[in-house]
Formats: C-alpha cells, sequence, structure tokens
C-alpha cells in the first residue's frame, strides 16, 4: 500500500454514513483540520456528502495551516480551505456559517510545561466555539485520558464510570466536555462528546511507534501494561455519524478498538514479522489506561481492520520503505504529563 492508497482509504465512508450524510441539514466545518485527523474527516465528510448527491453541502476545513502540504492534502480532496487562529474570538467570529461542526482542536504535547496553553486551547476555545455556533450539531474529540487506569481484567471504562483525570491535558480535555455540556443544556446544542483512545494509521500511532522502537533496538517499556488501539478509518467514520446522535443531553461515546492488548503481545508479534529482536525493560503494572467500546460497537460495528489486521499492515508499509510521522503518542506516561 503506497501513500496515495492508503489516504484513500481512510476517507473511505461506508454505505451507513453516506446514508446518513444525505440527511444532514447544511454545511460542515471541520476545526484543527491540520491535525492528523482532520484531513481524513474532512476528506471522508466530503466523499460522503458527494455519494449521497449532496453536492450543495460545503465542507470547509478550518486551521492556522502551518503545514502547507497538509493544506494542500486536504484540498485536493475537494474541501475547501479555511486558514484561522481559532484562539482569537474575532477570527472564530468571522467563521463560516455551518450546521455540521466538527471540533478536532486540542494541546496534548508540551502542556506539562506550558499549562497555560492547555487551559487556553482545550477549555477557553470551545467557549468560543459553543458561542459562534449555538444552533449546530457539534461533534467534539475527546480523550480516554478523562478516566484515568483501571485494572485490564475489568475491560476498562464505560461512559457512566466517573472521571478521574491526571494532569493538566487530562483535566482541561474534561473541561471541554464541560465546556460543550454546558453549552448543550443551557442553548440546546445538539452535542456528541467521542473519547478517543490511540486511533493507528500505519506513519503514527502506537503500533508504529513500538515499530520504531523495535527496528532501532530501542527497549519497550512494558510500564504502560496494556492498551486499547483503533484503526484510524474507523475512528474518521464514528467521529461523523456521531452527527446524527449529537444531543443536548450530551451523546457520550467511547471510541476504539475491541481488543484489550499487552504492550509486549503487540511489540512481540511486530519484531516476530519484522525479523527483529525485541527488547524490554521496566515491570508490568496492576492497571493501565482503557477503555470499553462496547457501546460504539454495537451502534457502528466492529472496526473493519483488527489489531491484527493492523500490525500486519504497519509490516507491510515498513518492507516496501513506508515514512513514519515523527510525531509520537508519548502512550507510555502514566502520570499525565505530556
Amino acid at each position: 500500500m503506497g501513500e496515495e492508497e492508503l489516504d484513500e482509504e481512510l476517507g473511505r465512508p461506508s454505505p451507513a454514513l453516506v446514508g446518513e450524510a444525505a440527511g444532514w441539514a447544511g454545511d460542515v466545518v471541520v476545526l484543527g483540520a491540520g491535525g492528523k485527523t482532520g484531513s481524513g474527516i474532512a476528506g471522508m465528510a466530503r466523499r460522503a456528502l458527494d455519494e449521497a448527491g449532496r453536492a450543495d453541502v460545503r465542507v470547509r476545513a478550518v486551521s492556522r495551516w502551518s503545514d502547507p502540504d497538509s493544506r494542500d492534502r486536504v484540498a485536493a480532496r475537494g474541501v475547501e480551505v479555511v486558514a484561522a487562529d481559532l484562539a482569537d474570538p474575532a477570527a472564530v467570529a468571522g467563521l463560516p456559517d455551518a450546521e455540521v461542526v466538527v471540533f478536532l482542536v486540542g494541546a496534548k504535547f508540551g502542556t506539562a510545561d506550558a499549562p497555560e496553553q492547555a487551559w487556553m486551547t482545550n477549555a477557553v476555545l470551545p467557549a468560543y466555539i459553543a458561542e459562534r455556533y449555538p444552533r449546530a450539531r457539534i461533534v467534539a474529540l475527546s480523550t480516554g485520558n478523562v478516566y484515568g487506569m483501571t485494572e485490564p481484567v475489568g475491560g476498562g471504562s464505560v461512559e457512566t464510570d466517573e472521571p478521574r483525570p491526571e494532569g493538566n491535558y487530562a483535566i482541561t480535555c474534561l473541561g471541554r466536555e464541560q465546556v460543550f455540556t454546558h453549552a448543550a443544556r443551557t442553548r440546546g446544542t445538539p452535542v456528541a462528546l467521542v473519547r478517543l483512545n490511540y486511533a493507528c494509521e500505519p506513519r503514527y500511532g502506537v503500533i508504529a511507534d513500538l515499530a520504531r522502537r523495535v527496528l532501532d533496538g530501542e527497549p519497550v517499556d512494558l510500564g504502560t501494561g496494556a492498551v486499547n488501539v483503533v484503526w484510524q478509518r474507523y475512528a474518521n467514520e464514528v467521529v461523523l455519524r456521531c452527527v446524527a446522535r449529537a444531543s443536548d443531553a450530551p451523546f457520550v461515546l467511547n471510541l476504539t478498538g475491541p481488543e484489550t492488548a499487552s504492550v509486549r503481545s503487540i511489540a512481540t508479534r511486530l519484531a516476530d514479522r519484522l525479523g527483529a529482536e525485541a527488547a524490554f525493560t521496566g515491570s508490568l503494572p496492576g492497571t493501565s489506561l482503557l477503555s470499553d467500546a462496547s457501546l460504539c460497537h454495537g451502534l457502528f460495528g466492529y472496526p473493519d481492520r483488527t489489531l491484527d489486521g493492523l500490525i500486519d499492515l504497519q509490516v507491510e508499509w515498513l518492507r516496501a520503505g513506508g515514512h513514519l510521522w515523527d510525531k509520537p503518542t508519548k502512550f507510555e506516561r502514566r502520570d499525565g504529563r505530556f
């Protein structure tokens, strides 16, 4: 699989999404579209609308676009590109109208040293968006980090569990949720909050991080214990299918794969298939950051690539000379400091 084929798959909508997109009330705005997931979600929204015969609906991708290549990739998919600094209230006020808003903005890495950035981006900026789009259906990406650690035998946290965030990143992400919840309950804004755990594709993610360490001969730290991962295409689709489920309650959903996988197991399988040797350090903990996505799978089915399929895809990608993005997930951090 090459880069073009991969991007095509990451933006491929299912017939179910196409059917739902046919009923979207109006234009779509994807905020924070310059990040890792934004181009896939914006491109998938455009394709779903086109296949539904909704050429009348516009899809706009909003970011500062500090990376011209990212901007060009989005534009090549028929998505309109809008440059704006979403931390500027005046810029937010000038954003185009929309009936569907996908909120992907977030600050994670570097927030341990600059907590004020986490609070501004993750908790204050959502208030600007909620005020700008009080009648739109808003799907906001969140994180499983809001839950805290659980024992793997318990299957992970469910949506009704009390959040126990640790560190400024997780605390401010919960703040983001609360800001959008306030908009839902006071203005009637339909909101969906999607708590994602570790989306993966062969250029980025937990599996790519572990493959890089195995190939570089670096020891893999076992201190994380176990993880949940999910195929990026499936994650993109679930985010967009939550548009129809946004409500003033609001709707909360865990988004990840069905497997609970030990870090040792993933690294060992990668090493075996890459013809390398996996080395390990640290000891297994009693708890890990895990989410139970049974509700998600019941609504939308299982991911179209399993954990083993993702490992195979990663190996295939590396053997073909595919590159890895220099964007480590830092999944091994247990103290909430990123």
